[in-house]
């Protein structure tokens, strides 16, 4: 992961607690939220560059739908065999794009791709081997979230993949008091204060809506991928592969 600024966003008091977005100032701090929030990130990563050498086939695009700082789009550059292909990264905030482009120009090799500024709603996915949408489903209004996964499952060719990695929610209330508590132990380790981890939570609680797994197995089953296998979870974060 790329090096950045500590992340002291959230470290001081706020008298007001604005809606988290992926602005500027989150952009430069981006690498050390994301690995000291997220269990086992690096690990969805590595996977999803493995992932990429057996679904990638040649003269096809691979999306990555919120690519945020391109980790996942650098993995499959680095990762596929396949020939002829094009990586498309989209994503809606400009500071993102903008760095993501530093980043993934940083890496030479014979892959195309393309870094694109753009609502993922409105893109046009075509001629697709692989779709990777890594935390990004979870921003999504929820009743938009159907009509996103139907693209993605239109664009993709027979036999295609779609990688969907989320922090979800349990049904059974206990089970979700225990996840989250774990992962706050586990922001803690790293150490976040209380208070960072509360000033968070307040700034994604009307940006941030999380899903069961039902939820998510259901909708990928109704846009028609016909196999879906969780291959990834620690706490209340986990990854999926659907195939079509």
């Amino acid at each position: 992961m790329h090096s950045s600024e500590p992340d002291l966003i959230f470290s001081n008091k706020k008298n007001q607690i604005k809606d988290f977005a992926f602005d500027a100032q989150v952009v430069e701090v981006f690498p050390d939220m994301i690995t000291r929030s997220v269990p086992g990130y690096s690990t969805i990563i590595d996977t999803i560059g493995r992932i990429s050498q057996q679904y990638v086939k040649d003269n096809t695009n691979v999306f990555d739908l919120g690519c945020s700082l391109g980790s996942a789009t650098l993995a499959i550059k680095q990762n596929i065999t396949a020939k002829h292909c094009k990586i498309i990264g989209i994503d809606s905030s400009s500071a993102m794009v903008e760095r993501c482009k530093m980043h993934v120009n940083a890496f030479k090799g014979d892959v195309q791709v393309d870094i694109i500024e753009g609502n993922i709603l409105n893109c046009d996915i075509n001629n697709t081997s692989m779709v990777v949408l890594n935390f990004t489903l979870q921003f999504i209004e929820r009743e938009l979230r159907q009509e996103m996964v139907q693209k993605i499952s239109d664009g993709l060719n027979p036999g295609g993949v779609l990688i969907l990695s989320e922090k979800i929610s349990d049904p059974d209330e206990q089970c979700n008091e225990l996840l989250i508590d774990l992962h706050h132990n586990f922001k803690k380790a790293n150490g976040y204060s209380d208070l960072e981890i509360a000033q968070k939570r307040t700034a994604l609680e009307n940006v941030m809506r999380t899903d069961n797994l039902e939820t998510h197995i259901k909708r990928l089953k109704k846009s028609g991928f016909s196999h879906i296998t969780p291959w990834f979870q620690c706490f209340n974060f986990i990854s999926l592969v659907a195939i079509k």
